[in-house]
């Protein structure tokens, strides 16, 4: 089961003859854990009792920045989000007023998302201007992959950043920063020795046809699958601001190896400002039984590996970025990677091999949720040696089990 997800609540539903300008309520928020928590996410479910439009959160007087999200593009906003910093065992009251109306008030975006086509035009490789909020590609399209500008959707908050492939792989590709700060805007994956030399980030891992970063895989005859017979591929961006980035990758028509039925298949990634971990939620449009699914991390060359057998999985390794010697443009990259899979779709732990640390995943229901989590050794501000991030995934999945709870006072 999603633990954040059990931080969300659904708002009753107001009685109403009419619609109302706003309305007023509070928001409750305790924090379980004996430790601390920055950026700790908050959701509140929103009923469809009038279209609202603006929000406003306030602990203590002090507005905090917030954000109302369209999760299904049904025009009616889903879920109200926002971040809190919270002490071990504190309880916080936020006062939330939600109004019918756009406000003038703009937050700082502390995460961005893009999809962008190529300009023609333009021959910088981080100046392309053809911003697009989702493609949809149908299985004529001859190459998917070189499409869209830098291969797909790209997202980020200050500390990670990341594109997916717009091709059957569906792979999740990295980008290390050597500060925190949203860069994608201004680098689009491609950095120039410029802004290299002034501190930006830029491409950091080769994935061929591995994992990479979690990559959600088909699972057939005893191997990982790509999920390559679909009608249609679909990316699309959800939302970006002040509190989160949501991104959404669809698998139209997806016929399962074995099988004569298509089902939709929708990958949702929810990345929060501040967290270097990122949220996979995975629906299918059709009851899942005995359809077989996989996901993992990449084996980079020489790469150490943590388990404890229970779900959680990391690695830490290097390689050239390109995948093979250039030092005239690259250097090798380091990184450490983190996947936690819940009990709950955990079918097996895969032995290591020379691409994957792998895992066979499915469920009988409709719904499946893991997470992942990276860090790049240029950081100025993360790990950088296999013990430190070892240690850290053991505290991760530790906290993964104390999100902080949210009730409604109205």
């Amino acid at each position: 089961m999603n633990k954040r997800k059990l931080t969300t609540i659904l708002l009753s539903t107001v009685a109403a003859l009419g619609f109302a300008a706003e309305k007023q309520f509070t928001v409750v928020v305790k924090n379980p854990s004996a430790e601390a928590k920055e950026d700790a996410p908050v959701v509140v479910r929103l009923t469809k009792d009038n279209a609202w439009q603006s929000a406003i959160v306030t602990l203590d007087g002090k507005e905090v920045p917030s954000q109302l999200d369209d999760l299904d593009q049904d025009g009616w906003m889903d879920e109200l989000a926002f971040t809190t910093n919270i002490g071990k065992k504190e309880t916080q009251r936020f006062s939330v007023t939600l109004k019918d109306e756009e406000s003038s008030t703009v937050y700082p975006n502390r995460t961005f998302a893009e999809i962008v086509l190529r300009n023609p035009k333009v021959k910088d490789k981080n100046k392309h201007n053809y911003y697009v909020q989702e493609l949809s590609l149908n299985k004529e399209c001859y190459d998917p992959y070189h499409l869209p500008h830098h291969h797909g959707v790209a997202f980020e908050n200050e500390l990670i950043a990341m594109r997916i492939y717009f091709d059957e792989r569906q792979t999740i590709d990295l980008y290390g920063k050597y500060n925190k700060g949203l860069e994608l805007k201004e680098t689009q994956f491609y950095t120039t020795k410029e802004q290299k030399a002034k501190g930006y980030g830029d491409d950091i891992l080769w994935v061929g046809n591995t994992f990479g970063f979690g990559a959600l895989r088909s699972f057939s005859n005893g191997k990982p699958a790509m999920l390559s017979d679909v009608n249609n591929r679909d990316q699309r961006i959800i939302s970006f601001g002040p509190a989160r980035t949501i991104v959404e990758v669809v698998d139209r028509g997806w016929k399962p190896q074995g099988s004569n039925k298509r089902v939709n298949l929708t990958i949702r990634y929810t990345l929060w400002a501040g967290h270097r971990d990122m949220e996979v939620d995975v629906h299918i449009s059709h009851p899942a039984k005995g359809v077989g699914f996989s996901t993992g991390l990449i084996n980079m060359k020489n790469s150490q590996e943590y388990t404890d057998h229970k779900g959680l999985r990391g690695m830490w390794g290097s390689d050239w970025p390109t995948g093979k010697a250039d030092s005239v443009n690259w250097k090798i990259e380091t990184i450490g990677m983190g996947i936690y899979i819940p009990d709950s779709i955990r079918l097996k732990e895969l032995p290591a091999d020379k691409d994957n640390y792998g895992f066979q995943i499915g469920t009988e229901g409709q719904d499946m949720h893991y997470m992942l989590t990276y860090s790049s050794d240029d950081e100025s501000y993360g790990y950088h040696n296999a013990k430190d991030w070892f240690n850290f995934l053991k505290e991760w999945r530790r906290e993964l089990d104390r999100p902080v709870t949210v009730t409604i006072a109205e």
